[in-house]
């Protein structure tokens, strides 16, 4: 005690003091206590004396703050602080900070000091509010939407009760720019808070007689959540889904302007064991995709399957180019043979991708991909070279044989974004090939209507020598009279035209308009110089009649799956031995 400080003086600053304080003995009684405390707690500070510190300050409602008060109390620990909430005698609420330390040996005691925080506290909770809310609709922002969706998602949460699942809709205003390009942001303001109105009150609903309502969240822009805790099913989040939609279709008075909109809503109810957050709004953002791409103004529930095709789509897309180089591809041949005579004439050279995780994979997986990437021009070098380099091959290897020429499919892309007619003049000058074996198909749609440098191609290809076949014939624009000026030699039917002569193999009745058309076809073809050849061709009849109406070539499994270049060897191997 300094100098001149009497103990008197001490007590009068103990009992003055504005910070409430209390003495409490090593057995947690209050041996005397300020009349801060005794005004804080809603009495006086004599009717404190004696009391148990622990209950005037709520200090035994959790085991860990026990524990480190009864520590404090026997010395064994510094300093104990937390924060309480305590209800005074008059009804209200306030927020307190406690301090138990320890006083000098010699004391055998504590000090417990309490110090008001309501007003901080409620100044938190205000800021907080504000941090966490979105200004322009007052609903929940995206920090809050994923703080209480990974609150729901973890474990001892859904473990401790409820269905265990969630439920997610998550929604995207169809047509929102447009209202604030045409309109203004102010009215795209008050447009977005009128929804958050409507949805507010789609979750009420849901969530009347239910044990929780749906948190509605602006997660930015137009775009808007619906979380649904321990959900019961797909059909609840459906029948939401359904009245969100519902509530939106009446239009929107707002100051004199009315508008219309519609909105896309993604789907996602699953079990809250094993999911994340990222993964759910994965899920969720992909099935609002779909629902946009469906038509708009609709929910689509989220389908593992389709997303299960989506995810290999884009592994398949990131590992196309890579997949060149390290060779994963691989051509198989189809054998074109003469109607009349049944000779193999050619073979059409069709890629196969060998994938280390997916397996083989047939051009209808990965072709439509390479196009959309420009590894389409890649690889079409590559199923060129390779096929002239094949077709070369067997030339030699069976010299008494006629020559067999190679039919190799080209994307319309490669025309446009490589040089193809130096790229085949190239690979026809480095394999030996002669140009008449080899042959272009394109499809219907690429060909009719080619003008500059895609026909001057055509053009240039047809002049060296190559022959071009359109692919796919009579599926497309089939501008018969822009036909006619095409450098194209060859017409390969589409195989929808062939399916329809295979009824009589079935005992069925044949549609008679279908052997019209395609005789019609082929004496067009016939007149203006073209050879035709019928795809899928898969039954004696079939041949027969596509025969009997003058059809050229034929292609299918009538014939021959296609087959590795060793088998095309061998059928060459056996004309050899019978010309021999």
């Amino acid at each position: 005690m300094p100098d001149g400080t009497s103990p008197r003086t001490f007590r009068a600053v103990f009992a003055t003091a504005p910070l409430a304080m209390a003495v409490v003995d090593r057995e947690g009684l209050v041996v005397t206590a300020n009349e801060s405390l005794g005004t804080l707690l809603g009495g006086g500070a004599d009717a404190l004396t004696g009391r148990i510190a622990a209950d005037l300050v709520d200090l035994a409602s959790d085991a860990r703050t026990w524990h480190s008060y009864r520590e404090v109390l026997r010395g064994r620990q510094a300093r104990l602080r937390c924060t309480r909430r305590l209800k005074h005698p008059d009804g209200h609420s306030l927020w307190v900070q406690v301090t138990v330390s320890p006083l000098p040996p010699q004391e055998q005691a504590v000090l417990l000091s309490v110090a008001d925080i309501s007003a901080r506290r409620e100044l938190q909770a205000r800021l907080r509010h504000l941090q966490m809310h979105d200004p322009v609709t007052r609903l929940p922002n995206r920090t809050l939407f994923f703080e209480r969706l990974s609150a729901a998602l973890e474990a001892e949460v859904y473990e401790e009760g409820g269905t265990g699942r969630i439920g997610l809709c998550y929604l995207d205003l169809d047509g929102f720019k447009a209202v604030n390009d045409t309109l203004g942001h102010r009215v795209g303001d008050r447009l977005l808070a009128a929804v958050a109105e409507r949805l507010t009150r789609c979750a009420d609903e849901a969530g009347y007689a239910r044990a929780a309502t749906p948190l509605v969240a602006r997660l930015g822009g137009d775009e808007f959540a619906l979380l649904v805790e321990d959900s019961t099913g797909t059909d609840q989040l459906a029948d939401l889904a359904e009245s969100v939609l519902k509530a939106l279709q009446a239009p929107f008075d707002l100051s004199g302007q009315r508008l219309s909109l519609s909105a896309s809503i993604g789907v996602v109810e699953r079990r809250a064991a094993g999911t994340s957050a990222t993964g759910l709004m994965q899920a969720a953002d992909t099935t609002l995709y779909w629902a946009k791409a469906d038509g708009k103004g609709r929910w689509t529930l989220f389908d593992p399957e389709r997303n299960a095709h989506r995810m290999t789509r884009q592994a398949l897309s990131s590992t196309l180019r890579a997949a060149v180089e390290r060779g994963e591809f691989a051509l198989e041949y189809q054998p074109l043979v003469g109607m009349e005579d049944g000779g193999v004439r050619g073979v059409e050279a069709l890629v196969r991708w060998h994938h280390p995780q997916f397996g083989t994979l047939t051009p209808n997986r990965f072709i439509g991909l390479a196009e959309e990437d420009g590894s389409i021009v890649q690889l079409g070098r590559w199923v060129l070279a390779t096929a002239c380099r094949q077709a070369r091959r067997w030339q030699l290897d069976h010299p008494d044989a006629p020559p067999i020429f190679v039919s190799v499919n080209v994307a319309v892309r490669q025309v446009w974004d490589s040089d193809l007619v130096a790229d085949v003049a190239d690979i026809l000058a480095e394999t030996g090939l002669a140009p008449h074996l080899l042959q272009l198909e394109l499809t219907e749609s690429a060909v009719m209507g080619s003008a500059g440098r895609p026909l001057q191609a055509l053009q240039a290809l047809s002049d060296m020598g190559v022959r071009i076949a359109i692919d796919d014939f009579g599926t497309g624009y089939s501008n018969l009279a822009y036909l006619s000026r095409l450098p194209v030699s060859v017409l390969k039917l589409d195989g929808s035209f062939v399916r329809g002569f295979q009824y009589e193999d079935t005992g069925a009745h044949p549609n008679p308009a279908d052997e019209v058309i395609v005789e019609a076809l082929i004496q067009l073809a016939h007149r203006l110089g073209l050879t035709v050849t019928a795809e899928c061709v898969e039954t004696a009849s079939q041949a027969s009649r596509l025969r009997g109406i003058g059809c050229d070539t034929g292609q299918g499994w009538l014939y021959s799956r296609p087959v590795a270049p060793d088998r095309i060897s061998a059928l060459l191997t056996a004309i050899d031995c019978r010309q021999a």
